[in-house]
């Protein structure tokens, strides 16, 4: 059995279409939750899973020691962010190594790094008249949104698109293709 721990810091859509993908799997178990937000949305979404949900804070990341712990006891094998907006400290990319995926809501390297996020990337993409957007699934490395591509999923955009339909465009190939890939890629 591989062990998925899924971090999220929002509203927690792709965390709870991954658990409810891989609650049907033989292969492949997320094993907790981890979030830097009490208060999210996530909290609730996962509830219904009755899995632990791991509340980090900024320096609990950063020092990783007592995560590095929780990770181990949990016997996880890859973390998956699903909005996950902390940077990822070096300790945690070294001991993970090639094992942190990323899924980002635009064609990287367009439209990454600190501070694009969610609604921040759509304006953006729609304020500069892009023709295609779409997302990225990639693995963390020290800097945000420049590890290697997994997988990219582009869709156009229409000449009245708004954020809210291109958000919509976007979750739909979040929720179709994140689970899968990360299928393909810890059954290697």
């Amino acid at each position: 059995m591989i062990n998925l721990a899924v971090f999220g810091s929002g509203q927690g859509s792709n965390a709870e279409n991954l658990c409810a993908y891989f609650s049907k799997s033989s292969k492949i178990n997320i094993v907790c939750v981890c979030t830097n937000k009490k208060t999210a949305y996530i909290v609730t979404r996962i509830k219904k899973f009755n899995l632990p949900i791991i509340y980090i804070t900024k320096k609990i990341l950063t020092e990783f020691d007592s995560l590095k712990k929780t990770l181990k006891k949990y016997d996880v094998d890859y973390i998956i962010l699903a909005g996950f907006l902390l940077k990822i400290p070096y300790k945690m990319i070294n001991l993970y190594s090639n094992k942190i995926i990323n899924i980002h809501p635009s064609l990287l390297p367009k439209y990454g790094g600190k501070g694009m996020y969610g609604k921040n990337i759509h304006k953006a993409v729609i304020k500069n008249k892009e023709k295609e957007s779409g997302i990225t699934i990639h693995f963390v490395n020290q800097n945000y949104d420049e590890g290697e591509v997994i997988f990219q999923k582009k869709c156009q955009l229409s000449s009245k698109e708004t954020v809210s339909s291109l958000e919509q465009k976007i979750h739909r190939l979040e929720f179709n293709y994140l689970p899968k890939k990360i299928e393909e890629l810890v059954l290697i």
